[in-house]
């Protein structure tokens, strides 16, 4: 979905995104200023030297900072060979248990809070997402950057709507009752209302940008992960009294999801200072000097942007991501992740043909084809009226059918949508190919064990009950309702 962060969804649009900003800036900027400068019957006159001096003091940081979220490399993991590989793990105790993502493009393990970016080509560090107004991703080693550039691209444009409100003020208002011959002229006029429309617009989404940005890295968060956590919640109201996720095809899939709290929000100064790469706030807006987090390629596994301190909310570590029951469940479909269908060998199947004598068997097969149909429905509504009448008569549970009624109904799609309408695809990650939940040669069920594990969900409790008799399972459900 289009919206601010994304920037346009059409194919070909994003590349002018670059050339719209600096066209932007030299509107507002520069054109302003030969207006203002120009109109000597614009009152209250050109600019003093003062107010140019700070305005194109504020147009110089914003070049810079623009530049920097532009040019700054997001980041990029370098892995160790094997061998060094082994003699890390035998050093470290064995395997990381946490860490069971594995990138397919990159073909390389997955370090926590990283994704792989569509358009980098590559897996990216603590990825916030991609952004088209820089055409670069917005990371581990860009945000203070990426935060510069907003912080003075509004100082900019506040100081700039001061300079306009006192040319529309003193030149407009003032003299509304003067003849139009010794008012501003035609052109001023045309050229302040434009810049008055596309400054009021171009203030309103930045602040928007800017608050929002602050907003979830002051929380820790980054955009990826607050989709994430939105999507978690959602999945736990639908999991309502420990019932299972019902995937997008209309079956349980057996996963029933646990709460998983954000492990990585530590307090306000902890995710600033860890944003920001440093300590030291007053180097958090300087637009040369100011710095910013690297990533640490000398430690592989260790340090800055390998790993991340929690705040210990949760039972253990390394409980973030919680993963989607519908890429888990398509994972445990086949080997490699693949939909079973993809698994056939088509062209070693013939198809069967039905040749026909006569238009009177062609009718013939489609009344059969027809009759089977019919009875196929008649069977499903049959068995699911008679399970609804038995469950609703034997457990005497007067909120059943009401349940039964508001139960949330099956995700449509492979992708799910927060609130705003957004997928991880419009953030810039790669969805179809981005992760596994295991490693090359291992199905989900080897490499990743989904009881009580880092995943977050417990797999076989939608079916542990499977063998009970179902005396014993109405008592049960009679005592917990009591």
């Amino acid at each position: 979905m289009t919206n601010l962060q994304t920037g346009p969804t059409a194919r070909g649009l994003s590349r002018f995104a670059i050339p719209a900003v600096c066209g932007l800036i030299v509107f507002l900027g520069y054109y302003s200023q030969y207006l203002f400068n120009t109109s000597s019957d614009l009152a209250p006159g050109p600019l003093t030297r003062r107010e140019s001096i700070t305005f194109n003091t504020l147009l110089v940081c914003l070049w810079l900072t623009y530049y920097q979220a532009c040019a700054v490399d997001p980041g990029r993991y370098k892995f160790p060979p094997k061998e060094k590989e082994e003699d890390i793990t035998i050093k470290r105790g064995g395997p990381d248990t946490r860490n069971a993502r594995w990138c397919k493009k990159c073909n390389a393990p997955k370090p926590p809070r990283a994704h792989h970016c569509r358009h980098c080509a590559r897996c990216i560090p603590r990825m916030d997402h991609h952004c088209p107004w820089t055409g670069n991703c917005v990371s581990l080693q860009t945000f203070p950057h990426f935060l510069r550039f907003l912080v003075y691209t509004n100082a900019a444009l506040v100081y700039f709507a001061r300079l306009l409100w006192a040319r529309l003020y003193h030149g407009l208002w003032d003299q509304r009752h003067v003849p139009a011959y010794l008012g501003p002229s035609v052109g001023a006029l045309l050229g302040c209302t434009m810049l008055s429309i596309v400054w009021f617009a171009t203030q309103f989404a930045l602040t928007v940008l800017l608050v929002t940005t602050v907003r979830s890295w002051v929380l820790g968060k980054t955009m990826i992960e607050e989709w994430e956590a939105e999507r978690h919640e959602s999945l736990l109201a639908r999991s309502y009294d420990g019932d299972e996720y019902w995937g997008a095809d209309g079956t349980g899939s057996g996963f029933v999801p646990v709460r998983v709290e954000f492990p990585y929000d530590n307090g306000f100064w902890t995710n600033m200072t860890q944003a920001m790469g440093t300590g030291n706030f007053l180097r958090w807006l300087l637009p040369v000097g100011g710095g910013g987090p690297k990533i640490s390629n000398d430690t592989p596994w260790e340090g800055t942007g390998w790993e991340y301190e929690e705040n210990g909310f949760n039972d253990r570590v390394g409980m973030w991501p919680p993963p989607d029951p519908e890429k888990l469940r398509r994972e445990r479909a086949g080997a490699g992740g693949k939909w079973p269908g993809a698994m056939r060998n088509l062209s070693a199947e013939k198809p069967k043909v039905e040749y026909y004598r006569s238009s009177e068997d062609m009718k013939a097969a489609f009344k059969r084809r027809q009759q089977d149909d019919m009875r196929r429905r008649q069977s499903r509504r049959q068995h699911s009226s008679e399970e609804d009448e038995i469950m609703a008569e034997l457990e005497e549970d007067g909120g059943y059918e009401e349940r039964s009624r508001t139960r949330s109904p099956p995700q449509q799609g492979r992708r799910w949508m927060n609130s705003e309408g957004d997928t991880l695809w419009d953030y810039g990650v790669d969805v179809d190919e981005e992760e596994s939940y295991g490693y090359p040669g291992q199905g989900v069920s080897e490499s990743v064990s989904l009881v009580g594990t880092a995943t977050g969900y417990d797999e076989g409790q939608g079916d542990e009950d499977e063998d009970v008799p179902l005396a014993e399972l109405i008592r049960r459900r009679r005592v917990k309702g009591s």
